[in-house]
């Protein structure tokens, strides 16, 4: 069975702002990033291509910076947790589908220094990838590889994400710095801000069903969205 990839861009795109982007990740509940094996299904399909790239006068106006009010709104996990370790979006009620999967795999327990990272959050509460080089004397590509594997567990996710300015103007030139935590700390209780307070939403990451059911409630959830996605690519999205 194959994709009606003339269909799927003829739809208009609808990632138009960081709050269309937010409403998006909210109606689908789980959906990657970046274009992959399942035609339409990403937020880069689904954002106008004007907006999809950063330039000097645009970096406002671009995923790349709509992702940071949709992770500090409390409500999203954002993290490299599909497609074998990319960038992806989830609300609460599907990452705690995806968390309860990954989380009975064997392939997916951590090992001794990913253990030592999760040590540090337990006491520290959130890591960035600095911390990690320090905590285990490695360079930057093997401490993004530890945090990357373990999003994959579902045992870390992106606590925020912070704008970087510089320079004598302090302009900003599109770089960010970001910093992790358990999805426990995310999640189980979260304040998020609304209007002049805030507002406590009350979430947990816990299921009362089997991890094989979960699985099987995903692939029906992308299936909904998009009823041609092959039992092969969703075990691939999935891992």
């Amino acid at each position: 069975m194959s994709f009606d990839k003339k269909a799927v861009s003829s739809q208009p795109p609808r990632v138009t702002s960081a709050e269309a982007m937010l409403d998006t990740i909210q109606e689908l509940g789980i959906v990657p990033f970046f274009e992959n094996i399942i035609p339409g299904y990403s937020i880069e399909e689904m954002t106008p291509a004007g907006n999809w790239f950063d330039t000097q006068e645009n970096l406002s106006f671009t995923p790349w910076d709509w992702k940071i009010p949709c992770v500090q709104s409390g409500e999203i996990a954002y993290g490299k947790f599909l497609l074998g370790g990319k960038a992806a979006f989830a609300t609460v009620e599907w990452y705690r589908e995806l968390r309860n999967y990954r989380q009975s795999l064997e392939k997916y327990r951590p090992d001794a220094a990913q253990q030592q990272v999760l040590d540090y959050l337990a006491e520290n509460g959130s890591v960035g990838i600095k911390e990690v080089r320090g905590l285990l004397g490695i360079k930057k590509g093997a401490a993004d590889a530890i945090i990357t594997r373990l999003m994959m567990q579902c045992r870390v996710v992106t606590g925020d994400i912070i704008r970087v300015y510089r320079g004598p103007d302090l302009h900003y030139n599109g770089w960010q710095t970001s910093s992790f935590c358990t999805p426990e700390d995310l999640f189980e209780t979260t304040s998020v801000p609304f209007f002049a307070g805030f507002e406590t939403l009350e979430q947990s990451l816990q299921v009362d069903h089997s991890p094989g059911e979960s699985y099987q409630m995903l692939k029906e959830k992308i299936r909904s969205l998009f009823p041609e996605a092959t039992d092969a690519q969703l075990a691939k999205l999935l891992g």
